[in-house]
């Protein structure tokens, strides 16, 4: 338990200490200021404004800065659906994919260009390593680049006053990309390939098991689904295997984006419980202290640009508290092992310096709990998704305090850009309530937030529930939502809400018992991550674009602090409330109902 402690503390604390020097740079180089790298790769970013047309100097209003975000995520996701449908025509194949079929495409599309990357597909068994190079890592670039030219457009719009300008949306894109995003992936995907983390183009290498295995397993259709007889029950085949088929590729290359760009997903299935993907503790480490390294810099950036850095730090304060007992309580759950197996006697005790005890279904014995469980809250709280166990197989409570971070609207830490302007919605709601509460007009650093700005953050902060109870609601009750299922209906339902509750809040992580290969579950969640993604966009730029243009108003002793441990108290009561408000039913029904039912069962 001590050891487990430890390497909790030990991760937050190089996390904190990585804050203020990277936020520091990445402020230096979206206010265009002259440190090291910008001054040495200078000449090649105006290369590609000329290569491209782009006039650096001519800034943008909000509807201009929107309108560019969009048709460029357009064109993504053009690119990315036809290099899927027609990679079996392209080279880098040594596989001889086919082309992916149209639901899976689009679903794939909408979720590599909404930073989801969410997979309903086996990428070792799909996809050609042209698909994975030049449709899905270079979308980690691109998306990841769109969430960072938001938020720092939002910024703008709190700093500066009586402008309508944000910026300009293709040189945030180009310095979001070129100074922070390529250099630090290229150093951790060296420092990974170091670790054994594969980077090659050779084709699947075929080695001889040195015992046949023989199985039956049910027959599967095109879709993904189980053939079934005439009394719906599963068809079964005799299967023989001699030989294991070991999958290659550039891994390295992509695992350094999909971390730090808080995509997630992976290059293959499992993603980084499988050892190419993540060999050796340093490597495991690296990538999870990789994916809330920016979201919690960005933090720190915020407050240079606004230029009073306590704000910056009372809500990475917020976010840090938000998180920790999520974590506790996910490792508190886990080494407390399964009632089941309790009442067969097995001993589930936490042996000292062993990955063994608890509730290691799902987990990599090399990991062991602490390590799944600190990943699985990160991958959560940000928008990341990737994995290191099958979160399907975590205990009903902890599976709900990886949900839960995502209803709370991915704020603590959120993924790159995206976590800290939707905590900043937060934000502008709480300094609302106060406002209304002592009878004062709400104003936050020096700004009056007037209704207009109201509006705009209610559509921002209700579409994401409303999106996935409804769709969450037409799965449970519809025979396209539930043949999918294939556990008790606690826990599929529990699947379900997971499900779209990973793709609206841009997640890609999932309880993978769910079968999501289905049309239902590809188009319906491809609407949803595309809708929710561009909706909030829409919302965040608008209220950028108002508040660009107001002038300050002088503070005095009326004025709330915002930077204050009050504050932070109260506005993490705000996301809990409203957090808790909207989801306590559906939690109710899942995995809450599901804990309790274990627990009666086995008299615990």
């Amino acid at each position: 338990m001590e050891n487990g402690i430890l390497q909790v503390v030990v991760y937050l604390l190089i996390l904190l200490a990585c804050v203020k020097p990277l936020g520091w740079y990445m402020a230096q180089i979206y206010e265009n200021k002259a440190c090291v790298i910008n001054r040495l790769l200078r000449p090649f970013e105006y290369f590609i404004y000329k290569l491209s047309g782009i006039q650096p100097e001519q800034e943008m209003g909000w509807k201009k800065y929107l309108s560019s975000l969009l048709l460029f995520n357009f064109l993504g996701f053009l690119a990315v659906y036809a290099t899927e449908r027609l990679q079996c025509y392209l080279p880098l194949n040594p596989q001889h994919f086919t082309g992916v079929p149209a639901n899976i495409s689009f679903n794939t599309a909408a979720s590599f260009i909404t930073n989801t990357n969410w997979q309903a597909y086996s990428g070792e068994q799909t996809l050609s390593y042209f698909t994975q190079m030049v449709a899905l890592t270079a979308q980690n670039f691109l998306s990841a680049a769109t969430g960072m030219s938001l938020l720092v457009a939002f910024i703008r719009g709190l700093a500066r006053h009586e402008t309508h300008s944000l910026g300009n949306f293709w040189v945030d894109m180009v310095r979001s990309i070129l100074y922070i995003l390529l250099p630090l992936s290229f150093i951790l995907a060296l420092v990974l390939s170091s670790q054994g983390v594969i980077q090659n183009f050779k084709p699947y290498q075929k080695a001889s098991l040195l015992q046949t295995i023989n199985y039956q397993h049910a027959k599967i259709d095109s879709a993904g689904l189980s053939i079934k007889d005439i009394n719906g029950n599963p068809i079964l085949e005799n299967v023989t295997i001699t030989e294991q088929e070991i999958p290659m590729g550039p891994v390295a290359s992509q695992v350094a984006i999909k971390q730090l760009g808080t995509n997630g997903g992976g290059f293959f299935n499992t993603n980084s419980a499988h050892p190419f993907e993540n060999p050796t503790p340093l490597s495991n480490f690296l990538e999870m202290l990789a994916i809330l390294l920016i979201p919690a810099a960005l933090c720190y950036t915020f407050g240079i640009m606004v230029k009073d850095k306590r704000q910056g730090w009372a809500i990475f304060l917020a976010m840090f508290i938000l998180f920790i007992p999520l974590v506790t309580m996910t490792i508190y759950f886990e080494q407390k092992g399964n009632p089941a197996l309790t009442h067969l006697s097995i001993d589930q005790t936490i042996k000292p310096n062993l990955s063994s005890g608890g509730n290691m279904e799902g987990k990599e014995t090399r990991l062991g709990i602490v390590n799944s469980a600190l990943w699985a809250n990160a991958t959560t709280a940000s928008s990341n998704g990737s994995i290191n166990a099958m979160l399907d197989s975590f205990m009903p409570l902890s599976g709900l305090a990886c949900i839960w971070l995502m209803h709370l609207g991915e704020v603590a830490f959120g993924g790159v850009g995206s976590g800290l302007y939707g905590m900043l919605m937060l934000v502008i709601i709480t300094v609302f309530i106060a406002g209304l509460m002592v009878g004062r007009t709400p104003e936050y650093l020096g700004k009056k937030i007037e209704p207009y700005e109201m509006k705009m953050v209610t559509v921002a902060v209700l579409i994401m529930p409303l999106a996935v109870l409804l769709l969450t609601a037409v799965a449970s009750v519809t025979k396209m939502g539930v043949s999918s299922i294939g556990n008790p209906p606690l826990h599929g339902f529990s699947e379900m809400l997971y499900a779209f509750t990973s793709m609206g809040n841009n997640n890609g992580s999932a309880f993978a018992g769910l079968q999501v290969a289905t049309p239902f579950y590809t188009i319906a969640g491809g609407i949803e991550m595309l809708l929710l993604r561009f909706w909030i966009a829409i919302s965040v730029l608008a209220i950028a674009g108002s508040l660009s243009h107001k002038k300050l108003i002088p503070t005095t002793s009326g004025t709330l602090p915002t930077d204050t441990l009050l504050f932070v108290i109260l506005l993490i009561g705000v996301a809990s409330v409203l957090g808790a408000l909207t989801f306590f039913p559906t939690l109710a029904l899942g995995p809450i109902a599901e804990y309790l039912k274990l627990g009666a069962f086995y008299g615990n």
